[in-house]
């Protein structure tokens, strides 16, 4: 026992100061991609060739990526021989609308804002989640539950992960939603008293991820619930599901709601 609370005040105290603080990220962190449109060379197509995912195209003004499709593996920005694409340290990514997750040269993607009045008032100091892996490879299942440490404390902020949909205000989905956990899902949803939301966490969730288009994945939530909150990411970072659910509370009104 002594040697347990040496060590505890050895580590002194772990808990991050976000949101009051921006964290601390280490140098290797790949968080929302930047383009450079004017460094583009039109006819080049390395960083489409090369994307494992389908997440970058072409467009009017150069190239478009999708975050719904993204994994932030970086292989477009060591294929990409003029340095259009970027990966920022920016962890802010999560979003309301799918159409906010892709973006171009010079695009502010819009951040995630808050739930509609009626909700707000009834979730915004104490909301319960429900998390469904949808057969999931549990990277996103693992970050999220990291957010009940003593790192990021997520009861801090009156969040909180139940074993029940019947004492949930919200599901949380991971995983590229097979076909077997197409019908679950909806009756964990149809448990729920109302008000109540759906968090896609992960390209998984919102697109299907490496499964999409195959006959036993639904290609994400949104092919049949609506979904309030896109978190991308493969996983998404544990600051990534956090900022994305306090924005949806309309718990940080001091940042800015852009990226």
């Amino acid at each position: 026992m002594l040697r347990v609370l040496r060590e505890r005040l050895r580590q002194r105290h772990r808990t991050i100061s976000f949101p009051g603080n921006v964290p601390a990220l280490p140098p290797r962190f790949r968080g929302a991609p930047r383009i450079d449109i004017s460094k583009c060379t039109r006819g080049c197509s390395e960083c489409i060739e090369v994307c494992p995912q389908g997440a970058i195209g072409g467009c009017a003004g150069g190239i478009r990526i999708d975050l719904g499709r993204c994994v932030l593996c970086g292989e477009c920005v060591t294929a990409c021989p003029a340095g259009v694409i970027a990966l920022t340290s920016d962890y802010r990514m999560a979003t309301n609308s799918r159409e906010s997750l892709v973006c171009t040269g010079g695009d502010i993607i819009p951040l995630a804002r808050q739930l509609d009045p009626q909700r707000l008032s009834i979730l915004r100091h104490s909301l319960k989640l429900r998390q469904v892996s949808a057969g999931g490879c549990n990277a996103c299942e693992a970050d999220v539950n990291v957010l009940g440490t003593v790192v990021f404390d997520l009861g801090m902020f009156g969040i909180q992960v139940v074993a029940s949909p019947r004492h949930a205000d919200g599901i949380l989905v991971t995983g590229p939603v097979t076909e077997n956990m197409r019908h679950a899902l909806i009756e964990t949803y149809q448990a729920m008293p109302s008000p109540k939301m759906i968090i896609a966490s992960g390209s998984c969730a919102i697109t299907g991820g490496p499964f999409r288009d195959s006959a036993h994945s639904c290609n994400g939530v949104d092919s049949f619930l609506k979904v309030d909150l896109y978190i991308p990411g493969c996983p998404p970072h544990p600051l990534t599901v956090l900022d994305g659910i306090l924005r949806l509370l309309g718990r940080l009104p001091d940042f800015p709601n852009t990226i």
